[in-house]
C-alpha cells in the first residue's frame, strides 16, 4: 500500500508489482559511506511524460554535438627503447641506418612549389591554346567551305542562266524569247556594221552593207517563222488552260485550314463542254466513235437556237454524210477543224457557258467598256487598259502591240533581265518582311527606270554593267526596301553588303553622299505617284524639288511615260 497525501485528504492506492521475466539491466547506484548499504537505480516500465508542443522548433544538445568514438590501434611493429645489455639480447636484423639528407629551407620549398605551379599552368595554357587553335581552324574551314559553296552556287546559277538563254535562243517559246533573239540580232548587226565602216570605203562599203541588210532580212524572216511555229504550238495549251480554269470548282479555306471545293451548275456545265471539246479534237478514233461524239455534240448545241448553232449542226451533218460515203480522214481534216473552231466559239459565249464570262477579256456589258477604254497614241485605236503596259505612274501611251512592234523595228531591247531583278527583289523582301508592299506595287518599267536612269545600269561599287548579275538590295537593313532605300550591287557584293551593320561606318563619306543623291532622285520621281506618295518619309516632296535640278529629270520621266524604250529614257 502506498498512502498519498493530497492536501488534507488521504487516499489508499493498491500498487501491483510485476515480476520481470528477464534480469533487469544494472543502471548504477550509490553506496552509503557509513553503513555500507548499496542503493541501485530502479528501472521503470512507463515512458516519461512528454512535454506539450508549444509550436516552437527546439533543438537538443545531441543534434549539435559531435559523436566521439574511441578505438584502440596497434602498430604493426613493436617499438621499444630496450637496448642490448647483460642478460638481454635484442636482435638488430631489422635495424636501419638512417643518414641525414640535405636540409631544405622554407624558401627552397616554396620556390619548388612555385616552379611546379608554373609548370602546371604552362601545360594548362598550352592545352587551352590548342583548343582555341582547333576551334579557329574549324571556323576557318567552315567559312572556306561556305565561301566555296557560295562560289559554286553563283557559278552554277551563272551556267544555268547561260543554258537558259541558249535554250531560249535555239527554241523560242514566248514573246520574251523573241525579244532576246531580236536583241542578239541587233547586237550582231551593230558589230558587223562597225567593222565594215572601219575597214571598207566607197563601193566596197556599200556592197558590204547591202549584203549585211540581206542577211538581217533573212534572220528576221527566220525569227518570224519561229514566232508562227510557237504560236501554233501554244494555241492548244492556251485553249486547254481556258477550259480547265472555267471548269474548276470554287475553292476557299475553312477555319481549320482545310481546302473546301464546291461545284455549281455553271462549273458542271463548263466541265461537260470541256470534255466534249476534248473528244471532238480526237481525229484518230473509229468511225462509230466519231459518229457517237458528233451526235452528242449535235444534241448539246441544239439546246440553243441561233446562227452559230445552225452552222455547227450543218457541219456535223456534212461530216456524217461524208463519212458514210467513205471519204478519207485526211480529206475530212479541214471540216473537223472548222467544227472545233465553231464549238470553241460556242464555249466562249457566256449565254451558252456562264462560267466563262469571268475569264473573257472583253466584258459582255457595253457600259463597262466606257469606263476602261484608252486611246493608243501610235495606232489611234481605243483599247482596254489590259492592252497597255502598266507601271507605278500609270499606263503607257502606246498599246502592247505597238510597243512590241516599235521594239522589234528600232531599239530591239530585251527586258527579261529587269523581270528577273524584280522577281528576286520580291522573293527576298517576302522572306524579310511579309507585309512589304512597295516591291509589289512596282512594275518592270519602274525597275527599268530605277536601274537605267537612277543607277545608270551599273553596280554602285565596281561599276559592273552585267544586268544579269545585278541585284537591288536594301541600303539600310533595318528599314523596308523602297526606291529611296536601295542600292544596285552585283551578286558577289550583295553578300558582303548584307553583313554591314552600320553603313555610315562601313563606307566612305563620298560614297554615302553619292548613294543618298540617287535616293533623292528616286524619291523625287516616285513622289509624283499617288500610290507611292503615302510610303514616303516625313521629308516633303517640295523640299526635294529645291535640292535637285528638275528639268532633266522631268524630261526623262515624261519621255519614259510616253515611250518606254531605253533610248528615249536616256
Amino acid at each position: 500500500e502506498i498512502i498519498l497525501r493530497d492536501y488534507d485528504s488521504l487516499t489508499e492506492v493498491v500498487v501491483e508489482i510485476e515480476r520481470p521475466r528477464q534480469q533487469k539491466a544494472f543502471l548504477g547506484g550509490y553506496r552509503h559511506r557509513l553503513t555500507g548499504v548499496e542503493y541501485h537505480h530502479a528501472a521503470i516500465q512507463t515512458l516519461p511524460k512528454r512535454r506539450p508542443d508549444r509550436g516552437v522548433v527546439t533543438f537538443s544538445r545531441d543534434t549539435q554535438t559531435v559523436q566521439l568514438k574511441s578505438q584502440a590501434q596497434q602498430c604493426p611493429v613493436s617499438v621499444s627503447t630496450q637496448m642490448t645489455g647483460i642478460g638481454c639480447y635484442i636482435s638488430c636484423m631489422n635495424d636501419k641506418l638512417v643518414t641525414p639528407g640535405k636540409y631544405t629551407t622554407a624558401d627552397e620549398y616554396h620556390d619548388r612549389r612555385l616552379r611546379a605551379v608554373i609548370c602546371l599552368q604552362s601545360f594548362t595554357r598550352r592545352w587551352l591554346a590548342q583548343q582555341a587553335v582547333d576551334r579557329l581552324k574549324k571556323e576557318r574551314q567552315r567559312r572556306l567551305t561556305w565561301l566555296q559553296m557560295q562560289e559554286r552556287k553563283r557559278r552554277e546559277e551563272k551556267e544555268e542562266q547561260l543554258r537558259d538563254r541558249r535554250q531560249r535562243w535555239m527554241n523560242p517559246e514566248r514573246r520574251e524569247d523573241l525579244n532576246l533573239l531580236y536583241h542578239a540580232l541587233e547586237k550582231w548587226r551593230r558589230e558587223e556594221e562597225q567593222q565594215i565602216n572601219s575597214s571598207l570605203r566607197g563601193a566596197e562599203r556599200k556592197a558590204a552593207l547591202c549584203s549585211l541588210l540581206e542577211q538581217e532580212t533573212e534572220l528576221i524572216a527566220t525569227i518570224g517563222r519561229h514566232h508562227i511555229t510557237f504560236q501554233n504550238n501554244n494555241y492548244d495549251e492556251i485553249v486547254q488552260h481556258l477550259l480547265d480554269k472555267s471548269a474548276a470548282p470554287h475553292q476557299w479555306r475553312a477555319a481549320d485550314g482545310r481546302l473546301i471545293e464546291m461545284d455549281n451548275q455553271h462549273t458542271i456545265r463548263a466541265r461537260e463542254l470541256r470534255d466534249l471539246y476534248s473528244n471532238i479534237n480526237l481525229f484518230t478514233v473509229s468511225q462509230e466513235q466519231r459518229s457517237h461524239v458528233l451526235m452528242t455534240l449535235k444534241r448539246t448545241v441544239n439546246e440553243h437556237k441561233c446562227l452559230l448553232t445552225r452552222d455547227i449542226v450543218d457541219l456535223i451533218d456534212r461530216e456524217v454524210d461524208l463519212m458514210k460515203r467513205g471519204v478519207t480522214t485526211r480529206n475530212l481534216e479541214g471540216l473537223r477543224k472548222r467544227i472545233c473552231t465553231l464549238f470553241l466559239q460556242y464555249i466562249k459565249t457566256p449565254a451558252f457557258n456562264p462560267a466563262v464570262a469571268k475569264l473573257l477579256k472583253v466584258p459582255q456589258n457595253p457600259s463597262e467598256l466606257n469606263k476602261d477604254v484608252f486611246l493608243c497614241r501610235s495606232c489611234h485605236r481605243y483599247l482596254r487598259s489590259t492592252n497597255f503596259i502598266a507601271f507605278a505612274r500609270g499606263l503607257t501611251a502606246r498599246c502592247k502591240d505597238c510597243t512590241r512592234l516599235n521594239n522589234i523595228a528600232r531599239p530591239r531591247n530585251e527586258f527579261s533581265c529587269y523581270q528577273n531583278i524584280l522577281r528576286r527583289l520580291r522573293a527576298d523582301e517576302q522572306q524579310l518582311n511579309k507585309e512589304s508592299k512597295i516591291p509589289f506595287l512596282l512594275q518592270v518599267e519602274d525597275i527599268r527606270y530605277l536601274i537605267e536612269v537612277v543607277w545608270l545600269s551599273q553596280s554602285a561599287l565596281n561599276a559592273s554593267s552585267d544586268l544579269y548579275n545585278l541585284v537591288l538590295v536594301r541600303w539600310v537593313h533595318q528599314r523596308d526596301w523602297s526606291p529611296w532605300n536601295c542600292i544596285l550591287l552585283s551578286k558577289e557584293e550583295t553578300s558582303a553588303h548584307l553583313e554591314v551593320e552600320d553603313v555610315d561606318k562601313a563606307y566612305e563619306t563620298t560614297f554615302i553622299h553619292k548613294v543618298k543623291h540617287k535616293h533623292r532622285l528616286a524619291q523625287r520621281y516616285f513622289s509624283q505617284i499617288s500610290t507611292m506618295a503615302e510610303y514616303l518619309d516625313s521629308q516633303p516632296a517640295a523640299a526635294l524639288s529645291n535640292q535637285l535640278l528638275s528639268k532633266p529629270i522631268t524630261m526623262a520621266t515624261h519621255r519614259l511615260a510616253t515611250d518606254p524604250s531605253p533610248d528615249s529614257a536616256h
